[in-house]
């Protein structure tokens, strides 16, 4: 069958898939390769027509007047619909009251929510080849519709368009909640959430609609390099501009560069980490278990509600998988506030309580000894990787000689396809399976596999441990660099303490 083509395992890709579905090595990053989207298009490129919802009968549910918020979720394709997103979004919803619009995945009447199911009924032998020569995510888990009451499919265009609707009058702030898979782009402002239909909202998309907006605008955000959306903090996305004419704002996952955890298609909650579940816990009162919390824990300015900004520090401490929480605020500060010169005290409770949670666990005090530390992790990460970028190279060749031994027997088993597969697999089944429990190959390459799984494993804890440093050394950061600008005073000053008031902000009051 020629040259055996492919998608095979690459380094970033396989980081990406450890840090969203928990699985690890080489499969890990096939089954990223499978459901990577497609690259961003042109800013002017148009919009794909995919907003009809696959059941023809199926029916939207009705949309309010004037949304207070929109929860937009999902993945491109099915198997990026994990069920850990369906239930954030079910919890946001909760969370956030009536009045609002949700949009997921292809909307109603398409069975798009990917549930894990250890028990699915398969073929061992089918299992065992197409695990060989066409890796993907999703072979085991079932699919079925959406248990939300979905108002529309969360496609580029209808989000857009909803959003568009959403803020051309005036009226109190509007809330943007977005849970699913983002993606990396040249820089920050070309970020961008993947989006059902293979379609995508960057930064600068973003942003082009927002500049219009007759309303203020916070954004939650919960996906792989949510930081780029950020930029959001300037008008058009730009550093160069100032504040946008209408207040608006955002807490992120992660920073612009970074993954985060959190699509699971395992539907115990017990089992799942992620921004969104912490997040929305803790808006309540509650761990991410949905135990109660002393108020006292959350409440760190005493004015008796739980702030949004509140909610995210709790987050940036008790979160254990992979990201680094950051806001619009922190990225003003990191365009505006010098890199040395006089500090003034701050009254930052936040920053405080994550500083205070970290060094204690950590048992750093100060930003020098945090970032040692810090940079002794990532010297580790380095090392574990170029390994595990050899033991993949290692895999690849082993791969290569076991599917030549298969295909010099079956030529068609690479291709399900084919019109002669079938018949093939059903006349050399005994065979077939007789070759795979035996050829010293095939058994080469399950070991190498192993241990590019092990070495991922390496680097995943050693990641894991290296989020949380940087967590301290950011907040610590933070710190100094907010009481340099303060210190400085003028416009960028008042531009912080503009998008802090907005972060801070209820949800159920007026950002300013």
């Amino acid at each position: 069958m020629g040259d055996l083509p492919r998608a095979r395992l690459t380094l970033a890709l396989l980081a990406l898939a450890a840090a969203c579905s928990g699985e690890s090595g080489g499969r890990a990053a096939r089954v990223a390769t499978a459901i990577a989207p497609r690259p961003a298009p042109a800013a002017d490129a148009p919009a794909p027509a995919v907003d009809a919802p696959t059941d023809a009968t199926a029916r939207l549910a009705p949309a309010p007047a004037r949304p207070r918020w929109l929860a937009i979720g999902g993945g491109s394709l099915p198997e990026s619909n994990q069920v850990s997103i369906e239930q954030d979004l079910a919890l946001a919803i909760t969370r956030f009251g009536p009045d609002g619009l949700t949009l997921f995945a292809g909307g109603p009447g398409s069975r798009a929510v990917q549930v894990l199911d250890d028990d699915a009924d398969a073929d061992p032998l089918r299992r065992e080849l197409a695990a060989l020569f066409s890796p993907r995510g999703g072979r085991d888990a079932r699919y079925r519709e959406t248990e939300l009451l979905v108002h529309g499919p969360a496609t580029r265009r209808s989000t857009l368009a909803a959003i568009e609707a959403a803020i051309a009058e005036d009226g109190p702030s509007l809330l943007l909640y977005f849970a699913g898979h983002g993606e990396r782009g040249d820089g920050p402002a070309d970020n961008y959430v993947a989006l059902w239909g293979q379609s995508l909202v960057t930064v600068r998309d973003l942003a082009a609609v927002l500049d219009d907006a007759r309303r203020p605008v916070r954004l939650v955000m919960t996906t792989c390099f949510s930081g780029g959306f950020g930029e959001l903090a300037f008008a058009a996305a730009d550093p160069a501009r100032g504040l946008p004419d209408a207040p608006r704002c955002g807490l992120f996952a992660t920073t612009w560069d970074l993954e985060a955890s959190g699509c699971d298609p395992d539907p115990d909650r017990r089992a799942q980490e992620g921004y969104g579940l912490h997040f929305l816990n803790a808006l309540a009162g509650r761990d991410r278990d949905g135990a109660p919390l002393e108020r006292s824990a959350l409440d760190l300015d005493g004015d008796g509600q739980i702030s949004p900004l509140e909610a995210h520090a709790r987050t940036r401490v008790a979160a254990r998988g992979f990201g680094v929480p950051t806001t619009t605020s922190e990225r003003w500060l990191r365009q505006h506030a010098p890199a040395a010169g006089p500090e003034r005290d701050v009254a930052l409770p936040e920053e405080e309580a994550v500083i205070a949670a970290l060094s204690r666990e950590l048992g750093e005090g100060d930003e020098a000894a945090a970032l040692a530390a810090l940079e002794e992790l990532e010297g580790a990460i380095a090392t574990t990787e170029r390994l595990l970028e050899q033991a993949s190279a290692r895999e690849e060749e082993r791969y290569r000689q076991a599917a030549a031994g298969l295909l010099h027997r079956w030529p068609v088993l690479d291709d399900p396809w084919h019109p002669d597969f079938e018949d093939e697999l059903v006349r050399g089944r005994e065979a077939i399976t007789r070759h795979l429990a035996e050829d010293p190959e095939v058994a080469a390459h399950r070991a190498a596999q192993a241990e590019v799984d092990r070495l991922q494993g390496q680097v995943d804890a050693l990641r894991r441990q290296a989020t949380r440093n940087e967590r301290l050394v950011r907040a610590l950061e933070t710190r100094a660099l907010a009481r340099r600008l303060a210190a400085r005073g003028g416009p960028a000053w008042e531009g912080y303490e503009r998008l802090l008031a907005c972060e801070r902000a209820p949800f159920t009051a007026r950002a300013r």
